[in-house]
């Protein structure tokens, strides 16, 4: 597959990358400092831009994409409009070029479903982080895209190890921790296997 992913110089866009690149995907990386990007490989491809202006993103985005991962992260926990502009920015470039297939990896937390003294303190720490991821998984519903939406407890740096829990509806029961490796693990198998369409999962050990 033809793969464009946005986020891609961060700790699971990296992975993602890698993992993708590892699986014989050919890879497009839509990023603003290609230094940060941990991989170089005769199919990886870099777009250098901004996803917060539209004609970047649409410079980026072309109809022989088979689908769009986006690893995109808020830069700070003040409030913010950058993941829903992000993201309207990508579903309209999707539009112009015919492109249907997206997996967006938001947070556990987006609708509230994180129980206890946990999700308590998230909610509170990532209110305004939360709220906009929440916008862009709302301009995903609305869409016509086919997409994924993945909720990931809280990121670690641990490696890879293919198992992991999922949750259609809230998260895994007592699931507090996941790896980014996990993560990408999970985007790229829904992403290689057509799983989950117009799907939003819970992500935890």
């Amino acid at each position: 597959m033809k793969l464009l992913v946005f986020g891609a110089t961060g700790g699971t866009g990296n992975a993602f990358v890698r993992q993708a690149i590892a699986a014989g995907h050919t890879v497009t990386a839509f990023v603003r400092t290609p230094s940060k990007l941990e991989t170089s490989h005769k199919n990886l491809s870099v777009e250098i831009g901004d996803a917060m202006q539209a004609a970047d993103v649409k410079q980026a985005m072309s109809s022989e994409v088979d689908a769009v991962v986006s690893c995109l992260g808020a830069s700070g926990l003040g409030k913010t409009t950058e993941l829903s502009t992000m993201t309207t920015n990508i579903l309209d470039a999707m539009s112009l070029h015919g492109v249907n297939r997206i997996v967006y990896m938001a947070s556990a937390g987006i609708y509230k479903e994180i129980p206890g003294v946990t999700g308590f303190v998230a909610g509170k720490l990532l209110q305004n982080v939360l709220a906009d991821h929440r916008r862009a998984a709302d301009l995903l519903l609305a869409s016509e895209m086919e997409w994924t939406i993945a909720r990931p407890m809280g990121l670690t740096n641990d490696n890879r190890t293919g198992e992991y829990r999922k949750a259609r509806k809230g998260v895994p029961k007592g699931g507090r921790r996941i790896s980014r490796e996990d993560v990408a693990d999970f985007m790229l198998q829904t992403v290689s296997n057509h799983l989950y369409l117009r799907e939003s999962i819970g992500l935890a050990y």
